[in-house]
């Protein structure tokens, strides 16, 4: 063999040793999840599966930006993920195609209904006062019917933190040479979390008002803080309103004082700004953050949940 060509030889044999090297230390690192993937079916799952899995895992979020996660539908490359992913994260009824997929799959699942107590959706006799039989059953058909749940419980900063207590559990089951750093992840976040709530409680102790009328049934999580939240439509941002209920908001809006009306990023602000127009009154933004849009890309839950608080403070004169 020529000195040329044994180097050469040399030469690929060091290269092929120093891929397999990278290779292996790829697969079998000390990076917590060993390159595991999990996906998640909308932005509030995937941040808090992201912050506790940690550097290890990739976590895919199935709903764009700008998209708006009610009415998702998945192409197939977002099917094959479902599929081939170590842990799939979803709120079953919230995206009906996220449940389909994830009955195809041999991943672990991990439905925030089987982990958190949901609260039942408006069932107020008051909100549906003066309606005919037909109107009510508009309502039914929105998401209104007695029995359903209010799936937003992400705007709530404290059944998030338990939220990532079993993400972090559930990680640990998959991965269980890691659980000690799944566990320190969800706590560190279950801090930011109740800082946050703090804030929400400290914010919102003192304001001259507490009608707070929003687009979309949203937001009932954060009543704990002491605001009374009137939706212009139901638990789905599409629903339309009734003749009655914007009749009953324009009475509430003249007779509590109420100087705003919250639109959202991701859908048409136009019924709210009719109604606040229509009233003379101001048209804000309130991030029920089921997704992020190009406004808030940079962003992540907890500054949204900080304007939210910064928006709340100023509709409702709090001091």
């Amino acid at each position: 063999m020529s000195p040329v060509t044994r180097s050469l030889s040399l030469t690929l044999s060091l290269l092929t040793a120093s891929a397999l090297l990278a290779g292996c230390g790829q697969s079998g690192g000390d990076s917590s999840g060993n390159g595991r993937q999990a996906v998640a079916a909308f932005y509030p799952l995937a941040w808090v599966t992201g912050r506790v899995a940690g550097d290890g895992w990739t976590v895919d979020n199935l709903t764009q930006p700008g998209q708006e996660p009610h009415d998702l539908s998945l192409d197939i490359k977002q099917t094959a993920e479902v599929e081939s992913a170590d842990l799939v994260v979803l709120e079953e009824g919230f995206q009906p195609a996220v449940d389909a997929a994830a009955e195809n799959t041999d991943a672990d699942v991990l439905d925030v209904t089987s982990v958190i107590d949901l609260m039942p959706a408006d069932h107020s006799e008051e909100s549906h006062e003066g309606e005919t039989e037909e109107e009510h059953a508009e309502h039914a058909e929105d998401g209104h019917d007695h029995g359903d749940v209010d799936p937003h419980f992400w705007l709530d900063p404290l059944l998030v933190a338990d939220f990532a207590d079993s993400v972090a559990g559930e990680l640990s089951d998959i991965d269980p040479d890691n659980a000690t750093t799944y566990a320190d992840n969800a706590s560190s976040l279950r801090t930011d979390l109740e800082q946050l709530d703090q804030e929400y409680t400290d914010g919102l102790a003192s304001c001259t008002r507490t009608t707070t009328v929003v687009s979309h049934d949203a937001f009932s999580y954060m009543s704990r803080y002491g605001l009374d939240f009137e939706p212009i439509a139901g638990l789905s941002p599409e629903s339309e309103p009734t003749a009655a209920d914007l009749a009953r908001l324009q009475e509430l809006i003249d007779a509590d004082g109420v100087t705003t009306v919250f639109s959202e990023r991701l859908v048409s602000p136009k019924m709210a700004e009719t109604l606040a127009g229509d009233m003379g009154i101001t048209s804000a933004v309130l991030d029920p953050i089921e997704g992020l849009s190009d406004d808030t890309a940079g962003e992540d839950y907890l500054s949204i949940m900080r304007e939210n608080l910064a928006a709340l403070q100023k509709a409702n004169d709090c001091s």
